[in-house]
C-alpha cells in the first residue's frame, strides 16, 4: 500500500498541471533552424547548429526527459553546456554555446546548438510547461544542407593593364641597392716615373785610335802561281792535283 501511494506521489510531482501549455520544438537539419510553438502557436525561429556528417544528430520524435542549468560535457573536454535540455538517453540535447559565428550551419558534435540567450529563452519555457509537456522533432540532415548550400567561388579580379604598367613604373622609378650605396672615391694611381737613361762617358774624338793590323800578318811569303799549259788555269805550285790537269 505505502509503495503505491509513493508512485502515485511521484507521478503527481512530475506531471504538469492541466492548464500547462503544450511546447513542441521542431529541429530542421537541412536548414540549420529550430522554430519553437506554443499550443500551436509559432512562438521563435533560431538558428541552430547541428551534428556534422559524422557526428550527425539523430532524426525522431523525442520526450525530453532531463534538464541541466549548469552542464559539462564530460565526453568533450568539460565543454559548457548551459541551460541543457537532454531529449535521448545517449546524451543528445539541446544547449547553449559559444561559438555562435557558426550557428546557421553544422558544427557540433551531435548536440544542437544554440545561441545563449535563445537557450535561456527556451530552458525557462520548458521548466514552465514542464517535461511531459514538450516535445522535440528533428528532422533533415547534415548532408542536405551542405549540397543546398552552394560552395562559395574565389572570383579573381582581372589584371589591368594599366596597373601592370604603373607597377613597371615604380620599379624603375625606385633605386637599386647598388644605387643607394654610397659612391666610392676613385684612387688615382701614382704617376710612373721613366728611367733615366744612363749616362754614357764622353770620348774626345782625339782618343780613338784606328784600328791598325800587326805588323807580322803579311811577314809569310807570297805563293807562286804556275800556269796549267792544258787548261790554261793558275794554280799554286804546291796544289797536290796539280798532275790531274797535266
Amino acid at each position: 500500500m505505502e509503495l503505491r501511494f509513493l508512485i502515485a506521489g511521484l507521478i503527481f510531482l512530475n506531471a504538469a498541471p492541466a492548464f500547462a501549455a503544450k511546447v513542441l520544438v521542431s529541429i530542421n537539419e537541412t536548414s540549420q533552424q529550430m522554430t519553437v510553438s506554443v499550443d500551436g502557436q509559432q512562438e521563435y525561429v533560431w538558428p541552430v547548429s547541428t551534428g556534422l556528417t559524422q557526428y550527425a544528430t539523430p532524426t525522431g520524435t523525442y520526450k525530453p526527459f532531463r534538464m541541466e542549468e549548469d552542464h559539462y560535457s564530460v565526453e568533450w573536454d568539460d565543454a559548457p553546456m548551459p541551460h541543457s535540455i537532454f531529449f535521448t538517453p545517449l546524451g543528445h540535447a539541446i544547449h547553449g554555446t559559444e561559438h555562435v559565428a557558426h550557428l546557421g550551419q553544422p558544427a557540433s558534435h551531435v548536440c544542437v546548438r544554440l545561441a545563449p540567450e535563445n537557450a535561456a529563452t527556451l530552458y525557462a519555457l520548458v521548466t514552465e510547461a514542464g517535461l511531459a509537456n514538450t516535445t522535440v522533432t528533428v528532422q533533415g540532415s547534415a548532408d542536405a544542407f551542405a549540397s543546398a548550400t552552394p560552395a562559395k567561388q574565389i572570383v579573381k579580379k582581372p589584371i589591368v593593364k594599366k596597373q601592370i604598367v604603373k607597377k613597371r613604373q615604380q620599379q624603375l622609378l625606385e633605386p637599386s641597392p647598388l644605387q643607394l650605396a654610397e659612391p666610392q672615391e676613385l684612387v688615382e694611381p701614382p704617376p710612373q716615373q721613366l728611367a733615366e737613361p744612363m749616362p754614357q762617358p764622353l770620348v774626345d774624338e782625339t782618343d780613338q785610335q784606328l784600328y791598325e793590323p800587326p805588323e807580322d800578318l803579311f811577314d809569310e811569303e807570297p805563293q807562286q802561281l804556275v800556269e796549267n799549259p792544258r787548261s790554261r788555269r793558275l794554280r799554286r805550285a804546291d796544289d797536290p792535283f796539280m798532275e790531274s790537269y797535266n
